[in-house]
């Protein structure tokens, strides 16, 4: 096992002959004594080192062994500084490694290894570079209170990280700021690659969320070359990034409140190369004043960006009009709609659509006026449906309102993006808005 630092931890072997090897590991493996993790080594004298758990092991196992289990047999402890991956470790699971890992360290400090502690460990996390964060149901036993901090020394050990945080839930704030505690290490700025595009940000300050990556991607696909582009929630650039490095648009107006997303998009924006084709907006955006600027909106805000729907009709250009991203979280009934093939609400993170998924409204000659591409008929359910209906009539209203003329609005497409909860759906609506001339 490694250490933080990168070396080598020392294992405590015994040290017996070859023949006697067998009756070794039978007792200590009956005496819970027996290191799975590593394997037994043979040693240059002719002998051979069996991997034990602790720091050490009381004279009363090496006289069992020396005088029951093999009468006349060798015995000794020592050190290996270099042990030795067993196969069972190199096979297993990155879950079963931190189980056997962490047991190991467990039990080495005289603590009972319990069912109760084996459930409370993490199956999954998220990782990036070096540091881990964890959810917020895993080491909630109270065991864990009286091996801390050292523990959390162990689990990054084990995970092959130097940092490590605990996730809680995002808060219900404006600037859905998540609830991280940082376990070990004294920074949570972290670096993610996402399709080429690299991020930078503070875990504790900042979210990411894997699961908009066929958003990101989809974003990256649209034809935006020389448009102009309001993105009402910039967050640290999820969606600004890909309009600028993959989509080609000419310009991003950005809006963001929450300051440590504005410190991260600044940065990101940089590392980038796209600082000189993007302002940032710092602050509310209801009150941005811009207006007849954007050939596009993005309002990638959830559960719901309909405080956004007015400000994203003020900037939209008054001569040509525009495209809108609208994202919403819609909720489901079972049994009433259809299921994207092979979807799963409760097991999905997000549905991998290979296919393109137009609904509702399609051009003439059945391709998207927006992308380009052939529509392509797939499920969608009659609650995005209605969704999508009631969202384009309002924005129709506040259009008219806005520019005091009649508009046209049509419904380009739905993207489903991820399931947040049984029957709550984050999707996309695009939406073409047009003046009437």
């Amino acid at each position: 096992m490694e250490t933080e630092g990168g070396k080598s931890e020392t294992v405590m072997a015994i040290v017996t002959e070859p023949r006697f090897t067998q009756r070794y590991r039978e007792y200590l493996e009956q005496q819970q004594l027996l290191d799975r993790l590593h394997r037994v080594e043979k040693i240059p004298d002719g002998t051979v080192a069996i991997p034990v758990l602790g720091k050490n092991l009381p004279a009363e196992h090496l006289r069992e062994l020396r005088n029951r289990v093999a009468p006349g047999s060798t015995c000794v402890l020592t050190q290996l500084a270099h042990p030795l991956p067993s196969k069972k470790a190199q096979g297993c699971s990155p879950a079963q490694r931190l189980c056997l890992e962490v047991s190991r360290w467990v039990q080495d400090r005289g603590v009972t290894w319990t069912a109760e502690l084996e459930a409370d460990l993490p199956q999954s996390w998220q990782r990036h570079g070096n540091l881990v964060l964890l959810s917020e149901d895993c080491f909630q036993a109270k065991q864990w209170k009286n091996l801390e901090p050292e523990l959390w020394e162990a689990v990054a050990s084990a995970l092959g990280v130097q940092r490590l945080g605990k996730r809680g839930r995002v808060s219900p704030d404006s600037s859905r700021t998540p609830a991280v505690t940082l376990l070990l290490g004294d920074h949570g700025w972290v670096e993610h690659v996402d399709n080429g595009i690299r991020y930078k940000f503070d875990v504790t300050q900042c979210m990411f969320s894997f699961g908009n990556i066929t958003e990101k991607l989809r974003v990256a696909s649209l034809p935006c070359a020389g448009e102009v582009l309001v993105d009402l929630y910039a967050g640290i650039g999820y969606f600004t990034l890909p309009f600028l490095v993959h989509a080609g648009a000419a310009f991003v107006h950005a809006c963001e409140w929450n300051p440590h997303a504005v410190d991260a998009l600044r940065k990101n924006l940089e590392i980038n190369g796209v600082a000189d084709r993007c302002q940032i907006h710092f602050g509310d955006n209801r009150k941005l004043k811009l207006s007849n600027i954007a050939d596009r909106v993005n309002l990638g805000l959830i559960p719901s960006s309909e405080e956004g729907w007015l400000i994203a009709c003020q900037v939209l250009r008054q001569d040509t009009g525009g495209i809108l991203h609208i994202h919403q979280n819609v909720e489901s009934f079972p049994g009433k709609n259809l299921q994207p093939p092979g979807s799963n609400e409760m097991e999905k993170e997000y549905w991998p659509y290979a296919e393109q998924i137009i609904t509702n409204h399609q051009c003439k000659n059945g391709a998207n006026r927006d992308s380009g591409r052939k529509v392509l008929a797939a499920p969608t359910k009659p609650e995005w449906r209605r969704w999508a209906e009631s969202a384009e009539t309002c924005i129709a209203t506040l259009l008219q309102q806005v520019h005091r003329k009649p508009w046209k609005t049509q419904i380009l497409h739905i993207q489903p993006v991820k399931s947040y909860a049984p029957h709550v759906d984050h999707i996309v609506l695009d939406l073409e808005c047009r003046p009437v001339l």
